[in-house]
């Protein structure tokens, strides 16, 4: 775990360096939204990471964003959206919500994607995920009641209907002011999210 968070502010210092003389191309290193998703809060830049906890692209992806994140900018505004996609997908992102539901999201996160990637642990489904919970001080109980709650499966309604929106067919995927589409698992992600963040700057 050291390893891989020493791994990405290694990788947002080379993003933020090489983002300076980026010039990034619409179509080829990003997606334009035809129909433009309204954002939670105008007047921020919002940036939106989709990705679902067994996606091997998606674990490549978050040192990157967590070396990003330390640097957030006082005017972006990040959400993190857990992937309801598919039966298998909604199981982890329904983990994800009660989580942070719980208070325990900080504290879970990193771990869940360490021992499903690097430690080829199966926590993909509810009885498992119930289970790795266990070790943040939540009974299986507790967590299996919050689970299938209202509050929760509201918030997966939002994340498939957002998802929708985007019309994306895959994770991980990085939006920007509910404009453009990144797509990718390296530090480029974060280069071309920083440009876009800069040409929304520009735009107001």
């Amino acid at each position: 775990m050291k390893k891989f968070l020493l791994g990405a502010v290694a990788a947002s210092v080379l993003a933020f360096s090489g983002n300076a003389m980026a010039n990034f191309v619409a179509g080829q290193d990003y997606q334009v939204v035809a129909k433009p998703v309204k954002v939670e809060k105008p007047g921020r830049i919002e940036v939106r990471e989709f990705f679902w906890y067994g996606c091997g692209h998606c674990f490549a992806l978050e040192p990157h964003m967590q070396g990003w994140l330390k640097k957030l900018p006082k005017d972006v505004r990040f959400v993190r959206t857990p992937a309801a996609m598919n039966p298998l997908w909604e199981q982890a992102a329904r983990a994800y919500y009660v989580s942070e539901a719980l208070g325990v999201r900080q504290k879970a996160h990193l771990q869940l994607f360490h021992d499903i990637h690097d430690k080829q642990r199966p926590i993909l489904e509810q009885a498992q995920l119930a289970k790795f919970y266990t070790r943040y001080g939540i009974p299986e109980a507790k967590f299996n009641s919050t689970y299938k709650s209202f509050p929760i499966t509201s918030k997966i309604a939002q994340a498939k209907n957002l998802a929708a929106q985007y019309q994306l067919s895959g994770v991980p995927a990085v939006t920007v002011n509910g404009k453009y589409i990144v797509q990718g698992n390296d530090a480029k992600v974060i280069q071309v999210v920083n440009y876009l963040i800069e040409k929304e700057r520009k735009a107001k």
